[in-house]
Formats: C-alpha cells, sequence, structure tokens
C-alpha cells in the first residue's frame, strides 16, 4: 500500500496502537494460549502514548524499546509497561528521528535504529545519548531506500533490511560495511526478496528474515549463504498472508506474525510447524500485528494497532 493511500485512510479512520505483554506461549503446549498479562499505550503524544508502533527490543534487564514511529522518537518502558525515558525529535541532525522503524540491542545495550525518513541507522546508549550513525538514500553499499527491520548477533554485527532495495546489508558495530545479499531489483528465487520488513538471527548466527510479499521465511548463514525457507500465501498451519516480522527464542523456536491472518505461527528453525496463537481477545475489532519480541525468559511482547470506524 503506498504512504498516500495509508494517509487517506487514517483520515477515515482512527487506529490506537499498544503493546501487550503475555507469558506462557513458548513454553504452551501446542493449542494452549498465551496469558495475557498486561496492555498499555493509546493514541497520543504524550508519555506512554503512541502515534504508531512498528517495533520493540529489550535489553539486558528486561526494559522494553519502543519505534514510536510517527512521533519521530524511542520510547522506554520497564518489563510491565511502566514509563521510564524517551528520546528523539522530528529532523536530520544526530540524534533527531525521522520515522523510526527498527531498533535491536547488542551484548552492551547498546541500542540500535533505522530510520525511514532519513535513510540511516543511528546507534545510542541505552539512556538515549548519541554515539553513531550511518547510511543515506541509495543503492550503493551502506546505502538505504527505507531501512526496516534490525537485529544485532553475539558478535557485535548489525543486519539491516533493506526493504525498498530488497536486500539485507551486514555491517561492523561502528558501522563499518561487511556485505550483503538479495536485490535490487526484487525476485522471488532462493535469496531474493519482496519487499523484506522483519529479520532476526538465531544463537547459532544463522539469519531468518521475513519476506512479505513472497509470503515466506528465508534462512540464510551470517555471510549470506541461503540455507532454506518455508511458507507460501494462504491461511492454513505453516502458510503467511503478508508475514511481517520474525523473532527467535531460546530453545530453537522462531515465531512469525503472520500479518493478514491475525496470528503468530510458531516454528522450528528448520520450518517445520509447531503452533499457532490468534490475537484475538487482545481487543475486539478489525487489529494489526506489527511486531512480535521474545525475552530469553519466555516472555512475548506483542505490538498492535486496532482500527475504528470513523
Amino acid at each position: 500500500m503506498s504512504r498516500i493511500k495509508q494517509k487517506e485512510d487514517k483520515l477515515m479512520s482512527k487506529t490506537i496502537y499498544c503493546l501487550a505483554f503475555f507469558v506462557g506461549f513458548t513454553n504452551s503446549l501446542v493449542g494452549e494460549q498465551p496469558i495475557l498479562v498486561s496492555t498499555w499505550g493509546e493514541d497520543g503524544i504524550g508519555n506512554g502514548q503512541f502515534g504508531s508502533l512498528h517495533e520493540a527490543a529489550l535489553d539486558s534487564n528486561g526494559n522494553i524499546y519502543v519505534t514510536d514511529w510517527n512521533n519521530h522518537r524511542i520510547q522506554k518502558f520497564d518489563r510491565h509497561g511502566n514509563y521510564l525515558d524517551q528520546w528523539g525529535t522530528f529532523g536530520s541532525g544526530s540524534g533527531q528521528l525521522n520515522l523510526p522503524v527498527g531498533i535491536a540491542l547488542d551484548s552492551a545495550d547498546n541500542v540500535y535504529v533505522t530510520e525511514d525518513g532519513n535513510n540511516r541507522v543511528q546507534k545510542f546508549d541505552s539512556s538515549g545519548v548519541y554515539l553513531a550513525q550511518w547510511g543515506s538514500f541509495g543503492t550503493d553499499n551502506g546505502e538505504f531506500e527505507a531501512p526496516y527491520g534490525i537485529t544485532v548477533d553475539s558478535t557485535g554485527n548489525v543486519f539491516v533490511v533493506d526493504r525498498e532495495n530488497s536486500r539485507i546489508q551486514k555491517f561492523t558495530d561502528s558501522g563499518t560495511y561487511l556485505t550483503q545479499w538479495g536485490g535490487p531489483p526484487e525476485g522471488t528465487g532462493n535469496g531474493e526478496f519482496s519487499k523484506p520488513e522483519g529479520i532476526s538471527v538465531d544463537d547459532l548466527g544463522n539469519v531468518y528474515v521475513a519476506d512479505k510479499t513472497n509470503f515466506r521465511i528465508q534462512k540464510f548463514t551470517g555471510s549470506g549463504d541461503y540455507l532454506d525457507q518455508w511458507g507460501s500465501s494462504g491461511r492454513s498451519d505453516g502458510k503467511f498472508d503478508h508475514p511481517n516480522d520474525v523473532d527467535f527464542a531460546p530453545g530453537g523456536i522462531v515465531y512469525v506474525t503472520d500479518q493478514g491472518n491475525k496470528r503468530i505461527q510458531k516454528f522450528t528453525t528448520s520450518g517445520v510447524y509447531l503452533d499457532q496463537w490468534s490475537a484475538q481477545g487482545i481487543e475486539a475489532g478489525n487489529f494489526s500485528i506489527e511486531s512480535v519480541t521474545l525475552s530469553p525468559k519466555g516472555d512475548v511482547y506483542l505490538l498492535h494497532g486496532l482500527t475504528l470506524p470513523p
């Protein structure tokens, strides 16, 4: 959907974005629903309110950081949703933000943020102090057109989904370009992408990409070598309607937000379907799942939006 069409839709309806906290899904039996512990957030610009949510990430203390997209800021909460801090104002200067989308933390709790509007990655400490940045608009190595998902492996390598360039780029933690794979242009073959968005890395360094409009998950080595894929368009188990995020949980489980089907699906690292979780019960209405974030303890944080009629 074009950004112009998205803006037209927002004039006709209202979407309230919030974050829900669950326990039990990572350790649940097949078919057993997780337990909803709490939700927080409402439409607005105040502390703990959101304009639009895209992704969340956790630090080593269990605090959660959220990209508040069209409020051009990062908000920080404790694991129960209590507001702690925020940073970012609209702009293109160091530490300013323009449509932040993806967010990830490294082992030192440094925070990496992708910006759709500024076509760059910024790095902060856990208090929001600016540390570094890299990227600009383009198709060359280290350039972006709509950087989306971002993840960091155990050695500090940073992987960025370059959405409109249909590729993944890999950097050091200081922004030095290392390698890339995929397009442009977009494609449907092994290792090619069409509107990729979410990305995650497992404890062996393998990389999983939500290849959104190819309706699949692709798996690679940390160097970009193609390993595997699963999924196709549909509503049955293991199929997807625009998968937009992926996360890995300790124990070898991969979670996928199946946005169009309004559910989370659970797989082994080789793509064997295990279970699913419908997002019904969070709130009644026309909701969309933006992303899923797993903690080492098995807690699930789900970012979602509820669209209300005009």
